[in-house]
């Protein structure tokens, strides 16, 4: 390694982070003793840097003793955190949680110890990428290795496993940034509102009218499995805009090379579905962009993302508004926005208003 890469490394701390348990609660820290700590006004678990020689063990021990006063007596190495911030050395956190201890509890110098039923630990004041690892927890996952990054205390990047998450940014009412970003799974756990883009493959009827390209949902899908839905469509991921995502869904899921000029903008529409699937509660609250495609599409000659995509098939307009008022077709379509996508294509039978982002 040359000299100036070392000079540029930065030491990388290790620490151990605990939740302890008790009759469905968490012991929390609310880090209010510190003016100047990473976690100031957080509430995170008991925990601290590694001694020197300590094993993730010893340093668990230790900290939990130090903090609480409390021996544990049993515990759970969960996951191995990485932890980076801007101005904040690599952290690699050692997660635990702990079901048995002997002692009694006492004060904390770097905060204020509380019992927190575990079913509102999550509308605590927590670090964004805390609330991955706690659903983790809660669902009981084997061990795991998380990579949190954020700016200030935007979560900006996540990757679990080695794989990266899907991170969204949280938008207003009227579809502006609000400043917070979420992981994919924690948007559709509490249905924060999310930008995604919708497209429309549009072509004339056989006997006048317009007929709508649908795809069958994958069976694999975490939502709706199965359904029909529209031609093709996608979360806005985090910093992203909706013209680029929907140019980026067209490929990946139907193989369909498309520019900005292909795309006819037809409207804004927001839309709220709630459903269980696998156990869980899915809340779908979307501010979407809504695209028309009317350049040729041969549906058997497109390329399918498999593990999106089951089939696809032409349907006219009118027909699917009446199959999906009369649930006469499994679908997770929004009625409001086939009125929307007819009066646009009625206002406009031979092309209108190309690409808005």
């Amino acid at each position: 390694m040359r000299k100036e890469d070392k000079a540029m490394r930065t030491e990388a701390r290790m620490t151990t982070l605990c939740y302890i348990e008790k009759d469905g609660a968490y012991l929390m820290l609310h880090r209010v003793s510190k003016m100047h700590d990473v976690n100031k006004d957080k509430w995170i678990g008991v925990g601290g840097h590694f001694e020197h020689n300590e094993s993730p063990e010893e340093c668990l021990l230790r900290e939990v003793r130090e903090e609480t006063g409390l021996t544990l007596t049993s515990w759970r190495f969960r996951g191995l955190i990485t932890f980076m911030a801007d101005g904040w050395d690599t952290e690699y956190m050692c997660l635990y949680t702990a079901d048995k201890y002997e002692g009694e509890m006492i004060s904390c110098n770097e905060g204020v110890l509380e019992w927190v039923k575990k079913e509102d630990v999550l509308g605590l004041n927590l670090w964004e990428g805390d609330k991955i690892f706690f659903r983790l927890m809660n669902e009981d996952r084997p061990f795991f290795s998380l990579k949190l990054s954020y700016h200030n205390d935007c979560l900006v990047e996540a990757a679990l496993d080695g794989q990266r998450m899907e991170l969204f940014d949280i938008l207003d009412d009227h579809g502006e940034r609000t400043g917070r970003v979420r992981e994919r799974t924690m948007v559709h756990l509490d249905g924060d509102i999310h930008g995604t883009a919708h497209i429309w493959i549009v072509r004339k009827g056989p006997y006048g009218g317009f007929d709508l390209l649908l795809q069958k949902r994958s069976r694999c899908k975490d939502s709706y499995p199965g359904c029909y839905d529209i031609s093709s469509a996608g979360h806005v991921q985090a910093g992203d805009g909706f013209l680029p995502t929907a140019l980026r869904e067209l490929k990946e899921e139907l193989g369909i090379e498309a520019s900005q000029e292909d795309l006819e903008f037809a409207g804004i529409h927001t839309g709220y579905m709630e459903e269980e699937f696998y156990g869980s509660m899915f809340k779908d609250s979307e501010y979407s962009h809504v695209y028309v495609y009317r350049r040729p599409v041969e549906a058997e000659n497109l390329k399918l993302q498999e593990e999106e995509v089951e089939s696809v098939m032409w349907m006219g307009l009118d027909e699917c508004m009446e199959a999906v008022r009369e649930a006469a077709l499994p679908n997770c379509l929004y009625m409001d926005e086939l009125e929307l996508l007819k009066g646009y294509l009625e206002g406009h039978p031979q092309g209108g208003m190309q690409g808005h982002s």
